[in-house]
């Protein structure tokens, strides 16, 4: 992946597509998130640590299915305004992979996270600001995080595809989430700054329905907004390379003694 990212056509057949998009809808159908809970999400710096990171709900969804809003979806109440199906950003971050085959690999691979992002039409828009993986899955050595992306709906740049800068992965990172100190709101913060990106260093990646784009933890990337009349639904996870790893203890995400971060098998 000497550009920072690797893009995998037809990996996925339609019908596999069609079945996580299946479990997507029963998984909002049981939907029930208390009104104090509903948490509209979002990438800017202030609105995550005023929302996402004052948020028990956020940094307790290791290992439990949560649910994060698209804006403009409540009323001053904390009622829906849409049908629930129309409301929601994405669904994370439970690790589901719970059974595992049986012969572990030699160089143990650990699920961190998995999520559902749910880009809708264009009534109801959110955009993922340029970042990098490795700014809120923090290890060390650095490049031992890869996300992997599976379009299950055709992603163009009309509906949020990705884009990147190709090559960014060699030149580290700047910032960091951490948790704050105990006892203090917000319950996460920045460390360091976001270096400054011109929207002419990205390129637009479409992919067709079942396609993957492996992704590397350090690589700049964003998606915009969905100005389409189609949905944009996708399903990723993190993966981390276990041997002479370390995860930071300051990072949001922490594994439980319930559900320690699984490891992948072949």
């Amino acid at each position: 992946m000497s550009y920072g990212f690797l893009v995998l056509e037809e990996f996925f057949t339609t019908e596999e597509c069609d079945a996580m998009r299946e479990q997507i809808h029963k998984i909002i159908a049981k939907m029930d998130v208390p009104p104090h809970c509903r948490t509209e999400f979002s990438t800017s710096e202030e609105e995550q640590l005023k929302a996402q990171g004052s948020a028990d709900y956020f940094l307790t969804s290791g290992d439990k299915i949560r649910f994060f809003f698209e804006k403009g979806v409540f009323d001053e109440k904390g009622d829906f305004l849409v049908p629930k199906e129309k409301s929601i950003n994405k669904i994370g971050h439970e690790n589901m992979g719970k059974e595992r085959q049986k012969n572990p690999i030699d160089f143990p691979l650990l699920l961190i996270q998995q999520s559902l992002k749910c880009k809708i039409t264009r009534c109801l828009l959110v955009s993922v600001r340029p970042h990098q993986d490795a700014t809120f899955l923090y290890t060390e050595p650095l490049g031992r995080v890869l996300g992997l992306w599976i379009a299950l709906e055709n992603a163009t740049q009309e509906n949020g595809c990705l884009w990147f800068i190709p090559g960014s992965h060699t030149n580290g990172i700047t910032r960091r989430m951490v948790r704050a100190p105990p006892g203090t709101i917000p319950c996460t913060q920045f460390v360091g700054s976001e270096r400054t990106y011109q929207d002419s260093q990205f390129i637009p990646v479409p992919i067709c329905k079942g396609g993957l784009i492996l992704i590397h933890g350090e690589v700049v990337h964003k998606s915009e907004l969905n100005s389409s009349e189609r949905s944009r639904h996708v399903y990723t996870f993190h993966l981390m390379e276990a041997k002479d790893t370390s995860w930071s203890k300051e990072n949001w995400l922490q594994p439980t003694p319930e559900l320690p971060f699984p490891p992948l098998y072949t």
